[in-house]
């Protein structure tokens, strides 16, 4: 995180051309178009903020200490795969989540960490509206799976997940909800 501080709401930002037509406050249902990319970002992980989370959350000596580290598999410090889901999930709520219309998230498929995340990586999001579908059972809603990268500096993907989504709809056709 930014500055070694877990305050980091509006530090991320577009990183691409396009976003959505509606901005983050007013997204509904209806603005997640299947085959949309877009990328925001990025958040520096510095060796002071991977040194907090795996002291506190993920105290394995590949994350915790950078002297075992370096005798480790990866040969010197990288972050927990948990440090940088969460990292992902501030950007993915900062920029792409609704902040009127998000309900809640079913889970996430296919998490990977494809690659170790280091002191100084600067990390990206790159979300891909993969489905968009309207809830049979509460019309009012709909259920979006996106397809999320985290991209470090040199681009090279270093985690991959799909999320699923409930958002309520900005209209409800034929007058249900």
């Amino acid at each position: 995180m930014k500055g070694g501080s877990a305050a980091t709401a509006g530090t991320t930002t577009t990183l691409s051309d396009s976003d959505f037509a509606t901005p983050v406050e007013d997204r509904y249902f209806e603005d997640y178009v299947p085959g949309s990319v877009y990328v925001y970002g990025s958040i520096t992980m510095t060796r002071e903020d991977i040194l907090r989370f795996a002291n506190e959350f993920d105290p394995q000596s590949i994350h915790n200490d950078p002297q075992a580290a370096r005798q480790g598999p990866f040969s010197g410090l990288i972050a927990s795969g948990w440090h940088t889901c969460s990292v992902t999930m501030r950007m993915y709520v900062d920029h792409y989540v609704s902040k009127v219309a998000s309900l809640a998230s079913p889970g996430i498929d296919e998490l990977r960490w494809v690659r170790p995340v280091r002191p100084g990586d600067r990390l990206s999001l790159r979300a891909t509206v993969r489905d968009a579908r309207v809830s049979r059972s509460k019309p009012d809603r709909g259920l979006v799976t996106t397809g999320i990268e985290v991209l470090d500096q040199h681009g090279r993907t270093v985690l991959t997940m799909s999320a699923m989504n409930l958002f309520l709809r900005r209209q409800v056709i034929g007058g249900a909800g």
